[in-house]
């Protein structure tokens, strides 16, 4: 069965208290829901059209894991904190090769 990622990319902090809070109770749903960060903070180095902004990968052991860790209890409680128009970001869920 292949992985799966979360992969977020922040254009914009735009209530650094609301992100803060988000930032508190995010991880451990994620992780409760099987997910592993990889990748959380910003680039090193950008090439071609890559933005200076913050980025955070986490693994899955599947698809379907993944999907269900975005739309369970625990990390939609996590965005309800976060609340709307607090961050710009686009997040992709996408399943390894």
């Amino acid at each position: 069965m292949a992985k799966a990622y979360w992969i977020a990319f922040y254009h914009s902090i735009k209530n650094p208290d609301a992100f803060a809070a988000y930032a508190k109770i995010a991880p451990a749903a994620i992780q409760a829901a099987g997910g592993r960060f990889v990748v959380r903070g910003n680039p090193a180095k950008v090439y071609e059209a890559g933005l200076q902004q913050r980025v955070v990968m986490i693994e899955f052991e599947c698809l379907e894991k993944a999907i269900a860790a975005h739309d369970g209890a625990a990390y939609q409680e996590a965005l309800r904190v976060l609340g709307k128009g607090s961050v710009e970001r686009d997040l992709r869920i996408v399943e390894s090769l």
